[in-house]
């Protein structure tokens, strides 16, 4: 795949569904729904990321992403709960590499809908795509030691731990210790 095919994939980001979710491009009217969970310390505690400081900047946020949709860089979706149709958090890939025909995966979620196996239904979905539509052989996740409840995602998505890099990101004033998983198309099920 080149660039500028995975750039046309999601310029119009595809629509995913699973059985309790719809994957779909984020948009500036979840800009509530999104505020809710990415105004919480606890929430951001293991991203890169700070808490957002107000709607008004979670809606900036958004209108920034709707511009990297416009031109294919952004390859994240919006998670919306069928049920109540929430919008809960998102999944996707923070980057992709076609050269290696590799990805990272990202999620997040709104902790209210914790515990129920969203994050990994959704995760589940986003590896699909990427082994079959993407053409990737690899998938990996990048965790910050101490999110056991992220680790606990990736195992039931199949990956394998692969070990530990020691202080290897500088994030909000202090080195921390991030946890590669990965999981390869061969493996995927």
């Amino acid at each position: 795949m080149t660039k500028e095919e995975l750039y046309q994939i999601f310029r119009k980001i595809p629509v995913l569904s699973t059985p309790r979710l719809t994957l779909r491009a984020l948009q500036v009217s979840d800009a509530f729904d999104m505020f809710d969970y990415s105004r919480r310390s606890d929430v951001t505690k293991y991203l890169l990321w700070f808490p957002h400081r107000s709607v008004e900047y979670t809606k900036e946020y958004l209108r920034y992403i709707g511009q990297r949709y416009a031109v294919g860089s952004f390859y994240d979706w919006a998670l919306i709960n069928r049920d109540d149709g929430k919008m809960i958090g998102t999944c996707g890939f923070t980057s992709i590499d076609l050269s290696n025909r590799s990805a990272e995966i990202g999620y997040v979620l709104n902790p209210d809908y914790r515990g129920h196996g969203l994050a990994a239904e959704a995760g589940a979905e986003v590896l699909r795509f990427g082994f079959e539509v993407l053409g990737l052989n690899r998938i990996e996740a990048h965790i910050m030691q101490g999110n056991d409840a992220s680790l606990r995602v990736a195992e039931k998505l199949g990956m394998h731990f692969e070990g530990w890099k020691r202080d290897g990101i500088y994030i909000k004033g202090s080195f921390r210790t991030i946890g590669i998983c990965s999981i390869l198309k061969k493996e995927f099920r």
